[in-house]
């Protein structure tokens, strides 16, 4: 099946075109290479599959491309672009997260709006909920985002709920809670901890650490969308997460073990439009799509540390 990747150089898109292409997809990868992280990081995702013979690499920007070359063929869209980052997404920058998160969203649902797609998955975000009260959370609380990037991933998600009634595109949005493992970005906090304790720096943590996350383990992202990509369900939101909860301080004890160095931490005010807490409701995702994630926090953060996707420069 040809499948089309958008985002594909980035953290998860590289993990799941990489996964397609094992499973025997041929899939088109869509990437703008945008600025917010250096472009050799990016490459770096894509360098084991870039030659690929089932895996063709466009550099374009969804928000202005002509997308309907890219889409000949294609049965199923993953569409995991997105301009990422809570604490980036306030003031001047705003204008990006509109234009890479619902512009370039509406724009690509435009384009397959006529076409006989299979499966349109849409990565969402736990930033959509904001401060709820409920946890684990359901899919069926209130969204509140506290963040500029929740607002958008929200819009975007909403925009996939419109096409799905109106034209029929088979939707599933997907809201991912707090991804992480090798390739993942230099700004994510696992990144900066594991990179600060290797390099015996200073490690700036926001808050007191005890704020606590839903950690969920970059592969079983990627199995949620294959799962996604299988199912005849459609039109529907579902949690995405690990299953467990995890404070910071806990990750950095973890980290201090797997490392054998101690942490050098700096506390900082907690930044505007975070939350205390997430920890995601993911008995829907069990029971519709059959979806069991399967690394504990222990083991991923040991992927993670034994990977070469730290790079200390």
């Amino acid at each position: 099946m040809r499948c089309l990747v958008t985002g594909v150089a980035g953290f998860i898109g590289s993990h799941l075109a990489r996964r397609l292409l094992d499973e025997g997809h041929e899939v088109v990868g869509i990437d703008c290479f945008t600025n917010y992280y250096a472009r050799e990081v990016k490459e770096r995702n894509l360098r084991d599959i870039v030659s690929h013979p089932r895996f063709r690499l466009a550099e374009a920007d969804l928000a202005s491309a002509d997308l309907s070359p890219l889409l000949d063929g294609v049965r199923v869209v993953f569409h995991q672009a997105a301009q990422p980052g809570v604490t980036g997404s306030w003031g001047a920058q705003f204008h990006d997260y509109v234009r890479n998160n619902i512009v370039a969203t509406q724009r690509i649902l435009e384009a397959v709006k006529e076409r006989p797609l299979d499966k349109f998955v849409y990565a969402s975000s736990s930033s959509v909920y904001g401060d709820v009260r409920r946890y684990p959370t359901p899919e069926t609380a209130l969204p509140r985002p506290r963040s500029p990037y929740g607002v958008t991933k929200l819009a975007a998600e909403h925009l996939c709920q419109l096409y799905h009634r109106n034209y029929g595109v088979p939707v599933i949005a997907l809201r991912y809670f707090t991804v992480y493992g090798p390739g993942q970005r230099p700004d994510m906090a696992f990144h900066r901890f594991v990179a600060g304790i290797l390099a015996g720096q200073e490690l700036v943590v926001y808050g007191d650490g005890e704020q606590t996350r839903d950690f969920t383990y970059v592969s079983d992202v990627v199995t949620a969308n294959l799962l996604a990509m299988a199912s005849p369900l459609t039109g529907v939101s579902l949690n995405i997460g690990g299953g467990t909860t995890t404070s910071v301080n806990r990750v950095l004890r973890l980290l201090e073990s797997l490392c054998g160095r101690k942490a050098l931490v700096r506390h900082q005010p907690t930044r505007p439009g975070e939350v205390e807490r997430t920890l995601a409701d993911i008995s829907r995702a069990k029971r519709q799509l059959g979806y069991r994630p399967s690394v504990r926090p222990e083991d991923g953060l040991a992927q993670l540390r034994g990977s070469d996707a730290i790079y200390l420069g």
